[in-house]
């Protein structure tokens, strides 16, 4: 009597590495069907779907070799989602669309850098105020004065 053989069940060593390369493979596909409707064009005269179509297929192949990765090789385990950085990130960001155009760079950078740093536990204030300040004057310079792209520097600057 022949035996019937198990099939093959792909085994995840690397939960992590794997969810990640099917977060990428998700957005990937997203960005794919998005710029669908675009025209493409060629590399000599690209259309409005040419950028997009190019990164989502790159997106998408970083997100199969981390998903192949994450069979393939041992790793870590994913980790349990821990609210307070998510909530202190997404209000930094949020703060940050809210503030610009009236409290100017310069104010906002640092109110946003602050908060950020109490993503994490035991912040210490006098290294991150000392970052925050330092952050946004290389921002400001980088972006406003040597960039040239119009945000305003100072409160109540437009």
């Amino acid at each position: 009597m022949a035996r019937l053989r198990r099939p093959a069940v792909i085994q995840i060593k690397a939960p992590q590495d794997f969810g990640a390369g099917v977060l990428f493979i998700v957005i990937g596909l997203g960005g794919l069907i998005f710029a669908q409707d675009l025209t493409f064009g060629s590399s000599r005269n690209m259309g409005p779907g040419y950028f997009p179509t190019i990164l989502s297929v790159l997106i998408l192949v970083i997100g199969l070799a981390v998903a192949l990765k994450g069979v393939a090789i041992e790793g870590p385990e994913i980790e349990e989602i821990r609210l307070r950085p998510l909530v202190v990130l997404i209000a930094t960001m949020l703060l940050f669309g809210l503030l610009i155009k009236t409290a100017g760079l310069v104010v906002t950078g640092t109110l946003i850098t602050v908060l950020a740093a109490y993503a994490q536990a035991g912040v210490r204030i006098r290294e991150t105020v000392i970052f925050a300040l330092v952050l946004t004057a290389v921002i400001t310079v980088v972006f406003v004065y040597a960039l040239g792209q119009p945000l305003p520097v100072w409160w109540g600057e437009n």
